[in-house]
Formats: structure tokens, sequence, C-alpha cells
């Protein structure tokens, strides 16, 4: 036991002590993460066989669900004013754009059975909530308020829609296409009960939550962690009830954070340390979970999907949902390249492959090719094409503006 807190504690020592080589490489320090992870892995010089997909489901739903409250203890009201509109339009009718398109190339170029490419691309089609907070934060980019609120809370808010596509499409590709209104109609249920669930356990719960730590006299060091366990209880009732527990606890952080009368300072420094741990470990899990060689068999075909996703999908994507909300252009090109892909998508891989059903490892190793081709190429270039977009300035003169409207 010595040596596994021995080796465990080192890792996650050297990726915090490597955050400040990261951010002047402008390498995404996640990225850097996954690698450590594969090195310690079966194909590496760790040679750490861990093979449990069902577990590594488990334990990775839970650290989303410590990153989605960090999230939304990060998330004021005010992010709302600006970008509720844009970001529920890109986390609804974006995700299924993003699906179709990515299905169908999948489908019809490279020769997938339909249904096993539909699932592809729902399984790719959301962006991530750790990548997204992460990486916008490293970059430092100069963007406006809008554009990155946007960008946020999208990511924050786009898991039920592709939860809801994989199961469903993981339903049809094991048991076959819905026979009858029946059970299209069950289907609908079901992603009327993630998102409604979802939503009313997140602003009763967090409600509730936020009342019960007001009222309370406790030593200032336990509030963060009372806000947390009550958090992950009602992501938990939540999932239990039938409801998106991601939602959920996403939007209770945001309660606690806009409703919470005492000081928060203690209960988002906390959570801000928790939630690096838990990418840490989430990322260092994937890492280990994938066998480098076994990467290399249908490569280029997770290649091409990867560039139809960023190229094509997420630009069009952008243009259907929100190209007519008065975003500039340069501001709708930023939109389309910032669709991060991270632990979501992957995780997701994984749950037709814990199902009895002919999806096999190669689906989750095509989406893990397609998500770290997203974090180079992406993560890597925020920063640089939001200075070539001159995005920055333009923030700049919309704050004048508002303010020379609100004298």
């Amino acid at each position: 036991m010595e040596l596994v807190i021995f080796l465990s504690s080192m890792v996650v020592f050297a990726t915090f002590a490597l955050m400040p080589l990261a951010r002047k490489s402008g390498a995404p320090i996640l990225l850097i993460v996954l690698g450590v992870g594969m090195l310690l892995g079966v194909d590496g010089p760790g040679g750490i066989r861990f093979y449990s997909f069902q577990t590594g489901f488990d334990l990775g739903s839970f650290a989303l669900a410590i990153i989605l409250f960090a999230g939304g203890l990060e998330t004021e009201r005010d992010m709302f004013h600006n970008a509720r509109n844009s970001s529920v339009m890109m986390a609804t009718l974006g995700v299924l754009v993003t699906a179709l398109i990515v299905g169908l190339f999948a489908s019809f170029v490279l020769g997938m059975p339909p249904v096993v490419g539909l699932l592809l691309g729902a399984t790719v089609a959301s962006t991530d909530a750790a990548a997204t907070f992460l990486l916008i934060q490293q970059s430092k980019a100069g963007i406006s308020e809008r554009v990155k609120n946007t960008l946020v809370l999208e990511s924050g808010l786009n898991d039920p829609m592709a939860i809801f596509l994989v199961v469903s499409l993981t339903a049809v590709v094991n048991g076959g296409p819905p026979e009858s209104l029946q059970e299209v109609g069950g289907f609908l249920a079901f992603l009327a009960s993630q998102i409604g669930i979802g939503l009313i356990g997140g602003i009763f719960g967090g409600r509730v939550l936020t009342l019960i730590i007001d009222r309370m006299t406790l030593p200032n060091g336990t509030y963060p962690a009372m806000a947390l366990s009550g958090a992950l209880a009602i992501y938990a009732a939540v999932a239990l009830l039938g409801g998106s527990g991601f939602l959920a606890v996403y939007i209770v952080g945001i309660v606690i954070r806009n409703r919470l009368i005492r000081p928060l300072d203690n209960i988002l420094n906390f959570n801000e340390a928790l939630q690096w741990i838990s990418q840490m470990a989430l990322f260092l899990m994937l890492g280990l979970l994938v066998a480098p060689s076994h990467l290399l068999k249908d490569i280029w075909a997770a290649l091409a999907i990867a560039g139809v996703l960023m190229f094509i999908a997420r630009p069009l994507a952008v243009m259907i949902s929100v190209g007519w909300m008065g975003f500039s252009v340069r501001e709708n090109i930023f939109l389309s390249w910032v669709g991060l892909r991270g632990a979501v998508p992957v995780l997701l891989a994984i749950y037709p492959v814990i199902t009895p059903g002919p999806v096999t490892i190669e689906f989750f190793n095509g989406v893990f090719v397609i998500v770290v081709v997203s974090l180079i190429a992406q993560g890597w270039t925020i920063a640089p094409l939001a200075n070539f977009l001159k995005l920055k300035e333009q923030a700049a003169q919309d704050a004048d503006l508002e303010a020379d409207v609100e004298t």
C-alpha cells in the first residue's frame, strides 16, 4: 500500500509541477497527463494492466461529477445574461447536427453500419466540460465574455443530449430499431426525463442544500466538504430517479455560487483544487485504459473522422445553431474551432463496449484517437487563433460600446 500511495502521489505531484511548463509551451496539460497514463500502462515502461472498462466508466463518471460541480461554482448568474440562448442551442441542436454529419461520413465513406456510424457521431458530438474549463483558463485567450460564456455553458449543458443519443443508439445497435410508436415514445420519454429530472433536481436540490449550509454553524474548513458531499448526493439521487445526474450537479454548483449567503472563498478554493485532482485522475485513468499498440489498427479511419468533426461537422453545427445570433464572423470561426473533445466522449465510448452487443474495444480506441487529435490540434491553438482573429481587440471594442450604451 505504501508503494501505491508513493507512486500515485508522485504522479499527481509531478503533473501539477508540469503545469508551468505546459503554460509556457502552450501544450494542453490534460494531453500530458494522458501521455503519462499511457506510459504507465500495459504498453509503456510502467506495465500496469488495467482492463476493467466497467470500473473505468464508474470512476470516470464520479470524477466528472466533481469536475462539473466545480465548473458550476465558477458560473456566475451574469454568464446567463448574454449566453443562455446560444449555449442551449449549441448544446441541443449543435449536438444533433454534429452527430448526424459525423455519423453519415462514417457510414457512407468508411463503410460502417449506419447505426454504428451514428452511434460514433453521437459519442463525439458533445464538447467536454473538463477540457473546455481548463484550456480556456490555461490559454488566457482574449475573447469576449459572450463567446467565453457560450463555450463554457455549452460544455456543461450538452451532456444530457449526448447521453440520450448514445444510450438510445446503443439500444438500437444491440436490439434493432424501434418497431412501434410505443418504443419511439420510450426514447423520447427517456430524453425528457434526463433533462426534466436533471433540471428540477439540480435547482430544487441546490436551493435546499444552500439553505441548509446557510443555517448551520460549523468550523469554516468543513463547509466545502459539506457542499461537495451534498452535491454528489443530489447527483446520485437524480441519476437513480432516471435523470441526468451530470446536469443536476452542474446546476447545483451554479445555485450555490449565486444564492449562498456565506462567504464562498473556502468552497471555491477547495473545489478548484479537487477539480484539478479529479481531472488529473480521470485522464490518467483513461491513459491507463488504452493500449497504444491497439490504436494503430484503424487509425486512418479515426483520423479521417477527426478531420470531418473539426473542419466540417463542428463549423456547420455552429452556423446552424448560433450563426444567426449576432456573433461576428471572427467569433463564429472561433466558436467553430473550439469544440474541444475530452473525457466525456471517451467515457461515452465505454458504454456501448460494456453492454451486451456487437460494439467492441476498437470503437473505444477510435474515439480515443479522435479525442487526442482534438486536444492536440484544437487545444494547442486556442490562444494563437484568438490572436490571429484579433478577438481581444474586438472584445475591448464591444466592452467600450456596452459602457457607452449604459452611460
